[in-house]
């Protein structure tokens, strides 16, 4: 008879934060995930996308522009007992009237974006996923570099409700940000038109 495989460690949120900043580490379900280095086109997707958002709506609003949110990137937030650092997050300055502080950030974002990397793509799509539901994060976008596609979740009791799928040549208004319209192709490489 074989003796059963050892059981993994479970890690806590003093395990996480104890590792280097710089490796990307994340505390999902007690185990310690190292986020997928990304590449040309996850950089670019995810800058592209944080370009197009924070000058409409990191702000207070007025001057022909939405506002009303603290919009950030690659930012330490803690959800109970999991650590994530999401590509791109965003707080409803409504509901949070100061920029969150701290690392870990302790207050649940109102909208997180993760861009898929290939050696990885199932923890953003389904763990992580879970996860953000769980935490009752209401709004989930995912950016997909391999197919040119942004897909919208909104928040629901039975799980994440997909909104909208959108693929490069499409402009669409997506929630949260419904206020913009946003060209999907700009995200995955587009040349704004001359």
């Amino acid at each position: 008879m074989t003796s059963p495989a050892p059981l993994k460690p479970i890690f806590t949120i003093a395990d996480w934060l104890a590792r280097p900043e710089d490796l990307g580490f994340e505390l999902v379900n007690g185990e310690l995930v190292q986020k997928a280095q990304p590449d040309f086109k996850h950089g670019a997707a995810q800058f592209g996308l944080s370009a197009i958002l924070r000058p409409e709506f990191h702000r207070k609003g007025g001057g022909g522009h939405p506002g009303g949110w603290w919009i950030a990137g690659e930012v330490d937030i803690r959800l109970g007992e999991d650590g994530v650092r999401p590509d791109l997050c965003g707080w409803r300055r409504d509901r949070v009237p100061e920029a969150p502080t701290g690392r870990p950030v302790t207050i649940r974002p109102d909208w997180i974006c993760e861009t898929l990397s290939q050696s990885n793509a199932s923890n953003d799509t389904i763990v992580k996923m879970w996860l953000y539901h769980r935490a009752q994060v209401p709004h989930y976008w995912v950016l997909d570099p391999e197919t040119k596609s942004l897909a919208v979740y909104r928040d629901s009791p039975e799980g994440y409700l997909n909104v909208l799928v959108a693929h490069a040549g499409e402009t669409v208004h997506a929630e949260p940000f419904g206020a913009i319209a946003i060209r999907v192709g700009l995200l995955f490489g587009e040349d704004l038109d001359d």
